[in-house]
């Protein structure tokens, strides 16, 4: 496999910011299931793909969606053309039996549900971390978001499918804007250990 031209690191990683404020241009839903159809194809342990993702784009979802909403979140997250919500499905093994036929994994996690859901959170959490980069990719401007009711959110969209969410993730194209300076990050001699 061979590097990334420098370009296409900087709009991944160098360049993106998290937007300050959005443009009134819609994300076509086409766009939506190219993004999906790229998240898919990354790794997860065993092939599991729990992530189940709700993407929120017309207006009665979203009102839905304010009151699950802390405070400070609301304007900018009902302002995004798309508000991703990523998920996990807690009985995604149920899939395994076609997503990984060469072993019998669906036992293992029907019968050990702790560790069903450890897998279920460990591996949507990744894959929500590929839909950002996907999306970046795409042409979109993203803004993951954690402040937000869990359960209420549940409730209001995924009573019927029985799905956790984990985050949300604002999808859209960002108001032209200089960009802002981005704030410190860790260096490696701080992060990391070399062992």
């Amino acid at each position: 496999m061979n590097p990334l031209p420098e370009e296409s690191l900087r709009q991944l990683f160098e360049d993106a910011r998290t937007p300050k404020s959005w443009s009134n241009k819609e994300v076509d839903p086409a766009l939506l299931t190219q993004l999906y159809n790229l998240v898919k194809l990354a790794p997860t342990s065993g092939n599991c793909q729990p992530a189940r993702f709700a993407f929120v784009t017309h207006v009665v979802s979203k009102e839905k969606l304010r009151s699950a909403l802390s405070a400070g979140n609301v304007d900018h997250a009902l302002n995004a053309p798309v508000i991703a919500i990523v998920a996990h499905d807690p009985l995604f093994y149920e899939e395994l039996p076609t997503l990984y036929p060469e072993a019998e994994l669906r036992s293992w996690y029907a019968e050990d549900i702790p560790f069903a859901e450890e897998t279920a959170f460990r591996n949507s959490t990744l894959q929500g971390g590929y839909l950002i980069l996907a999306a970046r990719a795409l042409g979109l401007d993203v803004w993951p978001m954690s402040g937000f009711d869990n359960s209420m959110v549940d409730t209001l969209f995924f009573e019927e499918q029985g799905w956790h969410s984990n985050f949300l993730i604002c999808l859209g194209y960002a108001q032209k804007e200089q960009p802002s300076e981005r704030l410190p990050r860790l260096d490696f001699q701080d992060a990391c250990l070399m062992l």
